[in-house]
């Protein structure tokens, strides 16, 4: 075997042969320019501000890819500038060696900040470009797809519909979900709404009338459409692990999809513990970043349905890593999707590559009201699933107005 075609082998173990093909039949594609592209932060579309920053890379064959991170700008501009003499002049098509490159140069910081976000919009950034240069969609350079469609199910955080909130109206809500075939909605009653148990007593302690309270929207909704809707509790990782299990325990009637990130992901044996105590999946996390984090959760039997954000984990490669190692335990992907339209369509297409796709977080709000300010395409869903985009790259198009309003502003970073 010879030196190249053992080098080859070993790629092939990284990436598709689809993305390998691509990238050969693209050639080098030099990065020539580097652009944080910042969003207007006095701006909000009804009430919601577009708290993303997205990083554009720009080839010597006029080739460009975007990529996304969140939240804020200031923070990811300055990592970008610290990155950027790491990315320019290097060759886009070589997605697997500017990854490792950049995360060993950032690896003397603590993983999961402004430059592990910065890596991943870069990453997302030349999928972009090879789909592109190949004049294929991403989803077809990760695999082709798994599956045609994807289900999605409704994430509340705080965001109404049409006026409508889950401690006001979970009834309404179900109802206005299940007729637009959306069959799951995810919410916070622990620290949204009339209870907020963990605000009184900061995530260490719940009285018996706080648990039966917060399971009045549940309850609500149970009751009128029953078992039509999927119900997931989001804890936003405020408790320790007996109040968990106290919730948990509570909730074990009401046939819950998953409970996601009761306590922060810094224990996993405790995560271990509270799978092991109760019925209803453990879902975590996309507060967590690289495969080498999630790694740690499988090993230990933490986790039920596994969830990563594409923006934050490092990447769509990533993003297909971590969804395999967990494909090998038998455990589901749930994409996080709570961020900026970058993400929305980059989990759309990596989604749609996972043979152990679960079901995929939409928000109402944002691909029906915030996005389209931006874009001409957003995807929404249809009959309670989406798609991705069948052009070439990620698919995004950015809206011209846009630019000229001066709602998005582009700064150059880094330029050959």
């Amino acid at each position: 075997m010879t030196r190249r075609s053992l080098l080859k082998m070993m790629g092939a173990a990284a990436l598709p042969c689809q993305a390998m093909e691509a990238a050969e039949a693209a050639g080098p594609l030099k990065i020539t320019k580097i652009e944080a592209v910042r969003f207007r932060p006095d701006m909000k579309i009804q009430g919601i501000a577009p708290n993303w920053m997205w990083v554009r890379l720009t080839t010597d064959k006029g080739i460009t890819g975007v990529g996304e991170s969140y939240p804020g700008f200031e923070a990811h501009r300055g990592a970008l500038k610290e990155i950027a003499p790491s990315v320019i002049g290097k060759d886009a098509t070589q997605i697997e060696r500017l990854w490792q490159d950049i995360f060993y140069r950032i690896s003397y910081q603590p993983w999961g900040g402004a430059d592990s976000r910065i890596l991943t919009a870069i990453n997302i950034a030349q999928w972009d470009i090879l789909g592109k240069a190949a004049g294929l969609p991403v989803y077809r350079l990760l695999g082709g797809k798994a599956r045609d469609k994807l289900m999605v199910y409704n994430t509340m955080n705080g965001w109404p519909i049409n006026g409508m909130r889950e401690h006001t109206h979970p009834e309404q809500l179900a109802e206005f979900l299940l007729k637009r075939g959306i069959k799951g909605i995810k919410i916070y009653p622990y620290d949204r709404g009339p209870v907020n148990a963990m605000a009184r007593h900061g995530g260490t302690f719940i009285t018996q009338a706080e648990l039966k309270q917060s399971l009045e929207p549940i309850q609500r909704m149970r009751k009128a459409v029953g078992d039509d809707i999927e119900i997931a509790l989001d804890l936003s990782s405020r408790w320790n692990l007996p109040c968990s299990l106290q919730i948990a325990h509570s909730l074990e009637p009401y046939g819950i999809m998953w409970l996601e990130d009761p306590m922060l992901a810094d224990n996993l044996s405790a995560y271990t513990s509270l799978a092991r105590e109760t019925s209803i999946p453990i879902c975590i996390s996309e507060r967590l970043a690289t495969r080498f984090r999630f790694r740690e959760m499988f090993e230990q039997h933490a986790v039920d349905v596994v969830m990563f954000d594409v923006t934050w984990c490092g990447g769509i490669s990533e993003a297909k890593k971590i969804a395999d190692m967990a494909d090998t335990y038998k455990i589901p992907s749930a994409p996080h999707t709570g961020g900026g339209p970058i993400l929305w369509f980059s989990s759309m297409h990596t989604a749609a590559s996972l043979t152990n796709f679960y079901i995929m977080e939409s928000v109402y709000h944002l691909y029906n009201d915030v996005y389209p300010h931006f874009l001409k395409n957003v995807p929404v869903p249809v009959n309670g699933y989406v798609t991705p985009p069948e052009s070439p790259g990620l698919g995004v198009e950015l809206k011209e107005e846009a630019l000229r309003s001066g709602d998005v502003t582009m700064e150059t970073i880094a330029e050959l």
